[in-house]
């Protein structure tokens, strides 16, 4: 009896140490609070686009380069409210202003301690080397709720797009730095979404913008086909939850108890609690494992109100400015046949696309490391900035 006594005690004794171990990885996982900088400045927001605070950022920025992090206004649905962005550009000097690559990011999460200023600034950024060797000026918005407060519109496709175009306007006010007026967008994932409604917004709420070009990557375009067609795997249930929380928080209309069954919620709250990149979409992906295999959703998200604001944050309207569309055929996030189908759909709606196939490429590889894709955005954003005629692929 001794000795089952003490096999239980020790047995015990392991359980509890798992316990803390796992509640420490639990919460090492969660984001910081990003530091004072984010914070709202005590005067009220001015109109969109203006500066109100910057200084040096040094953080992981490329060779040659110099760099500040701005914090500036812009608005969310019909609200004031302000975001954080960077600036990169090259330490050469020049006597003309210099043309700017306004970057849209993909998914990092949906927590203010997620924006990418904050936590990895130039993850998943195709070809900067080569943005600074060509002098332009590299603009990266981490979106209004990402370092700053109020909580991410996740896939809220004008806020985002108000966001980039307004960063550009605020960078134009950093002394020192001399902006050309023309603008061409890249985009990766959530930020492709962003990319795209920034071409659909631009000549009606920044015509002071001169976008000269749309390249999305990978985008997130055919939301209701996405969200339906990757809910079962690991990455789909984590964007999954980022997503039913930041539209029920934004949409009155959208509520989680409709979507989501009261066992999962809990999961659900926990996974978007977290960033998305390094060791803690680890801990996420485990996460996943209890939940459904089918996925998050206990009804069809294309359907009811949360399927309406995917159809309303599809870009869906004409775009203006030349557009690239790049695809990797092996993504398993965001499906080859689902992007083809919704440029072939553009297409036929009249809109100019072209769209580039990269093989054996997957949703990150498609932007990391890649000098096929890296020297197709320069020379095509070279086009754009030169006013070179552009080349669309489309089959109508």
């Amino acid at each position: 009896m001794a000795l089952v006594g003490t096999i239980a005690r020790w047995a015990l004794l392991l359980a509890a140490i798992v316990a803390v171990v796992i509640f420490a990885i639990w919460t090492a996982a969660r984001p910081g609070q990003p530091d004072a900088f984010y914070n709202p400045p005590s005067e009220k927001p001015g109109d969109p686009g203006a500066l109100l605070r910057s200084e040096p950022y040094a953080k992981q920025l490329p060779a040659g380069a110099r760099g500040w992090r701005i914090l500036y206004t812009t608005r969310r649905g019909d609200a004031p409210t302000i975001a954080s962005a960077i600036v990169v550009t090259s330490t050469q000097t020049t006597p003309a202003p210099r043309p700017v690559i306004a970057w849209a990011h993909g998914t990092t999460g949906i927590a203010p301690g997620c924006a990418p200023s904050v936590i990895a600034p130039f993850a998943g950024v195709p070809a900067l080397d080569r943005v600074i060797a060509e002098n332009w000026v590299y603009i990266a918005t981490d979106y209004p709720g990402l370092g700053t407060p109020g909580g991410h519109a996740y896939l809220v496709g004008e806020d985002a797009a108000r966001a980039v175009l307004d960063a550009i306007r605020a960078a134009r006010r950093i002394e020192g730095l001399s902006l050309d007026n023309r603008a061409v967008v890249w985009g990766h994932s959530q930020g492709g979404n962003a990319a795209l409604w920034t071409g659909v917004r631009a000549d009606d709420y920044a015509p002071d913008v001169n976008i000269a070009g749309i390249a999305a990557l990978a985008p997130a375009s055919d939301l209701p086909a996405l969200f339906r067609a990757s809910q079962g795997t690991p990455f789909g249930k984590i964007v999954s939850s980022y997503l039913i929380k930041a539209y029920a928080a934004a949409y009155p209309d959208v509520g989680m108890p409709a979507y989501v069954s009261a066992r999962t919620r809990p999961f659900v709250g926990d996974i978007a609690s977290r960033c998305a990149g390094g060791w803690p979409t680890l801990f996420s992906v485990a996460e996943t494992g209890l939940l459904p295999s089918a996925g998050i959703f206990a009804r069809d998200p294309a359907g009811g109100a949360l399927g309406e604001r995917l159809r309303q944050n599809t870009p869906a309207t004409g775009i203006t400015a030349p557009v690239l569309i790049a695809q990797g055929t092996s993504d398993d996030l965001v499906l080859p046949a689902l992007q083809a189908r919704y440029v072939a759909a553009r297409c036929a709606a009249g809109q100019p696309i072209d769209y580039r196939i990269y093989p054996r490429r997957d949703h990150v590889s498609l932007v990391t490391d890649h000098p096929a894709l890296d020297a197709d955005l320069i020379a095509w954003s070279r086009d754009r900035f030169a006013g070179a005629p552009d080349t669309p692929n489309c089959k109508r």
